[in-house]
């Protein structure tokens, strides 16, 4: 299965670290399920979501340790994103980086292993 992505604030990161686990964002606990993206869907995640935030952190989770509690389903563009049902285990994390701002106000992502 490989890597997927989320992109949170660096505060609610410090909290799911605090925590040994993240239960989701507000948009997550709203939709009922943590939203991911894989490596090719990342970087325009940000720029829909996140623009112009310079508090971010990019965290690399293995697909498969989440089992079952993984979805992709259809999203933007008809396109499958994966989607968590249920709260994130920190040891499913493989790293978690800053995601800065680079000129002209776009994320500047590291090579993403898909």
């Amino acid at each position: 299965m490989g890597l997927i992505y989320k992109i949170l604030g660096a505060e609610e990161w410090r909290a799911a670290e605090a925590a040994g686990v993240f239960a989701g964002s507000e948009v997550d606990l709203r939709d009922g399920f943590i939203h991911f993206s894989d490596a090719s869907q990342a970087a325009e995640t940000a720029a829909k979501w996140f623009a112009g935030r310079d508090d971010l952190v990019l965290v690399a989770v293995d697909a498969a340790a989440l089992g079952d509690r993984l979805k992709w389903e259809p999203s933007r563009g008809g396109l499958l994103f994966p989607h968590l049902y249920g709260e994130l285990a920190l040891a499913a994390v493989v790293s978690a980086a800053r995601l800065p701002l680079g000129p002209g106000g776009v994320h500047v992502f590291p090579p993403l292993p898909a």
